[in-house]
């Protein structure tokens, strides 16, 4: 038996390096990256939970979630900067709750501009997504067990 690895703890295995290859070095900022990290892990366990209840119910979110998937990826600023957005509707952007995680990761990691109200909206979004998600999960898990 294998142990799990993290895909994050394998990408910063590889990203320090890289950075001390470029000499990037992190500054202050570098004390919030706990709470980006903190902040992925809640939006992946909201969407997790949502989504693998709404799988047991309605079978053909498995064929759909590779489009949603690639959709949330183009929707968030991981090959483009938040910055390419306008200034007044970046909150806006907030919504996609991993678009304040990537923005904050860039600040604590690269020393780019603070996202403000962007991380603050995303991590509304994200208390509201795991709320809703984990009331869905415990209302219709008794049933997981008929339907599966």
């Amino acid at each position: 038996m294998t142990p799990h690895r993290s895909p994050l703890l394998v990408a910063f295995a590889l990203l320090i390096p890289l950075m001390a290859f470029y000499g990037v070095r992190p500054g202050p900022a570098i004390v919030l990256l706990p709470a980006c990290v903190a902040l992925a892990i809640a939006t992946a366990m909201a969407v997790g939970l949502g989504l693998c209840a709404l799988n047991v119910r309605f079978r053909d979110v498995r064929y759909a979630l590779p489009f949603l998937t690639q959709f949330w990826m183009f929707a968030t600023p991981i090959a483009y900067p938040g910055s390419l957005v306008p200034e007044r509707w970046r909150a806006l952007l907030g919504l996609n709750p991993m678009a304040g995680v990537v923005e904050g990761f860039r600040h604590a990691l690269l020393g780019t501009p603070a996202p403000g109200a962007l991380v603050w909206v995303s991590a509304g979004v994200v208390l509201l997504l795991l709320g809703a998600s984990l009331a869905y999960f415990l209302r219709v898990e008794r049933a997981f067990a008929d339907v599966i």
